[in-house]
């Protein structure tokens, strides 16, 4: 196949693209620049598709003896991550800006290039592995479980899969993949990985969103209704958060409180107990299947369900009802907030995701 390897200047898409020249494809590297400040500099784990990443990853392909490009997809990343990243704060919604730009940028806005230019497949770093199955292709979760990338991938649809290839699906482990980095002389093989939202190196998206936005000062209710405390914008605070509340009343049980909900309109934010914060059922109506859509979805099929990347998969029952997908999980889940997306699996296998609308509380649910 000719292959176009979207190499990022980490470990894992140098090897991935290692694997794609030893299994005899024609292969290509590209870096995208989403980074309209060219001089951006990493530091240590935080950040990524900086200069330093897009040299690291020339340096990759001059090893390998592969063709390297570095694509601007600044514009894109900035309308499609970036600003739906604010737009949704202010929303009062949690956004996943790494769904986000799988979805817009890396297997959508690449691809399509990709298939223009006569490309068959993108390839990619990711842990997950896709197998043949009755009904077609299917995305499954890594043999690399403590690595699995499955959750991030859910937004793929069967048209994306058809041309995406994930060499390190069956791996292990990641430590595997740095040996192999380090034999094959890449100077990438002890890099760290990165972490946190990579257009906000510094960690703080608090104050990142301050400088997009505004301060805009408003109330912190208890669940009653009272003021128990101030802030410089609700857009700051996430459903399940505990830390940084700086609240001036005390609960009268003397326990910690969390964010409820965030309220945009009347710029407010309400806390209470972390009971409070259970979730009996969740909806969504941007919804799509990763491969083939179950044979009914409009009757309710079993599933697990996923609210998070690393989070652990907890047994639902799911149905399209209304032009919305509708997870109902066996035990309540916590911390679920609009914006976030859901993902459900069958066993292994990836059957779709949605981007959360609304909740319902485990006690109105049922659960």
């Amino acid at each position: 196949m000719r292959i176009l390897a979207a190499m990022s200047g980490g470990v894992d898409s140098a090897v991935a693209a290692a694997r794609a020249v030893d299994a005899g494809h024609d292969v290509v590297g590209v870096h995208l620049a989403l980074s309209r400040a060219g001089g951006t500099l990493r530091t240590g784990s935080r950040g990524c598709c900086t200069i330093e990443d897009a040299m690291d990853a020339r340096r990759v392909a001059d090893r390998l003896g592969i063709p390297f490009y570095v694509w601007d997809f600044s514009e894109r990343f900035r309308d499609d991550v970036i600003d739906d990243f604010v737009a949704e704060y202010q929303a009062g919604r949690t956004p996943n800006p790494c769904m986000r730009c799988n979805e817009k940028v890396k297997f959508a806005a690449l691809l399509e290039r990709a298939l223009e230019l006569g490309f068959d497949a993108v390839c990619t770093g990711h842990y997950a592995t896709l197998r043949d199955g009755e009904r077609g292709l299917e995305l499954h979760r890594s043999s690399e479980e403590a690595k699995d990338q499955s959750y991030v991938l859910g937004v793929l649809t069967a048209e994306q899969l058809a041309h995406t290839y994930f060499p390190l699906g069956q791996t292990p482990s990641k430590a595997l993949v740095r040996a192999e980095a380090e034999a094959r002389g890449f100077t990438v093989a002890t890099k760290p990985d990165s972490y946190d939202i990579c257009f906000i190196p510094d960690g703080d998206t608090r104050g990142w969103l301050a400088d997009k936005v505004g301060a805009a000062p408003g109330e912190i209710l208890d669940r009653t209704g009272a003021v128990v405390g101030s802030h410089d914008g609700a857009h700051g605070f996430t459903v399940g958060q505990r830390k940084g509340l700086r609240l001036g009343v005390p609960a009268p049980d003397g326990k910690p409180r969390f964010v409820l909900e965030v309220r945009p309109v009347s710029n407010t934010v309400v806390v209470g107990p972390k009971e409070a914060l259970a979730i009996g059922e969740l909806a969504g109506a941007r919804f799509t299947w990763a491969g083939a859509e179950p044979l009914d979805p409009t009757t309710p099929f079993a599933c697990d369900v996923q609210v998070r990347a690393h989070a652990d998969p907890v047994p639902a029952i799911a149905v399209v009802r209304d032009g919305e997908l509708i997870v109902t999980p066996d035990e309540p889940l916590h911390g679920v907030a609009p914006g976030q997306t859901a993902v459900i699996y069958a066993g292994t296998r990836v059957i779709g995701q949605c981007t959360i609308d609304r909740t319902v509380s485990a006690v109105a649910a049922g659960v």
